[in-house]
């Protein structure tokens, strides 16, 4: 089963995404499963882990309906308040729907660039565990530090870094990241995704090259058993279609076994994700009780 590991939905409105500016306005339209489907019935993906691009319970719900709808969509990383006293109940409410496999926060839109050791933050990353939720860390590369403190207080609980963690590719700038990604995989519970590279870089005038340094970096720190690939569609779109990006990772792995790529195209998602037999292979509805 290839699985790809972070992609996104939205039905477009400005008041919604505001993070989509001017340079992003090929963005501003409707990104939907079915033009998604497309596009990986044309590399061999058999699947999709959707992730959350606004932080809304309404839109966490909604990605959860698209999934009952689409049996390509095998899990949702969604949103909750997680500094909110009653986080529990919420995820809790939920937990009804088997497809929620994750949290996700908007971290790197924060203000304050502690934010991941906020107390209150931390009880509701507490919770996740018990419900069995991954958390996904969206991060800028000088957040890893803090990621780092962050981790260290969850060691039960799985993590899953987006993007590597925004490395100032457009600089080739190699450190600190490299320095602090080391730091991070140290813990056997946070994996990454092989994800967001190609929108770091210099959308116009990347270079294979650019983007290998960080991918050898990321093998080195993770290797292939902690690694899943991820297209950010529609967001890899200002820089690569999905083919390319697919296909640049594949080059990226060509060296490796295939029981190696199996896991970085696949093996990853499905453990990291805890998803199911029922999540990988039944096309039945997956409707949920929301409340």
């Amino acid at each position: 089963m290839r699985i790809d590991a972070h992609q996104h939905f939205w039905h477009y409105d400005p008041a919604d995404y505001g993070w989509i500016d001017d340079s992003m306005a090929m963005l501003r339209g409707d990104f939907l499963p079915a033009q998604l489907q497309q596009e990986i019935e044309e590399v061999g993906i058999d699947g999709v882990v959707s992730v959350q691009a606004r932080q809304s319970l309404a839109e966490t719900h909604w990605l959860l309906e698209q999934a009952a709808a689409h049996p390509f969509v095998k899990g949702v990383v969604g949103w909750v308040p997680l500094v909110d006293r009653d986080v529990r109940e919420q995820l809790g409410t939920l937990a009804n729907c088997h497809t929620l496999k994750g949290i996700r926060h908007v971290v790197q839109d924060e203000p304050d660039d502690r934010f991941l050791l906020r107390d209150d933050f931390n009880r509701g990353v507490d919770a996740l565990a018990d419900f069995g939720l991954a958390y996904d860390l969206l991060i800028f590369e000088r957040h890893l530090p803090h990621a780092v403190a962050f981790v260290d207080r969850h060691p039960n609980q799985i993590f899953i870094l987006d993007h590597l963690a925004k490395p100032l590719a457009r600089d080739h700038q190699l450190e600190p990241w490299a320095s602090n990604i080391h730091k991070l995989a140290e813990h056997e519970n946070v994996f990454c995704k092989l994800s967001g590279l190609v929108t770091e870089a210099d959308w116009q005038n990347w270079t294979e090259l650019d983007l290998t340094i960080y991918w050898e970096v990321i093998l080195h720190a993770f290797g292939p058993r902690r690694i899943m690939f991820g297209s950010d569609w529609p967001v890899c779109l200002l820089a690569a279609n999905y083919r390319s990006w697919y296909e640049l990772c594949m080059r990226f792995t060509s060296s490796l076994s295939h029981e190696e790529r199996d896991r970085i195209f696949g093996g990853t998602a499905i453990d990291a994700y805890q998803l199911t037999t029922d999540d990988l292979h039944l096309a039945t509805d997956k409707a949920c009780e929301l409340s």
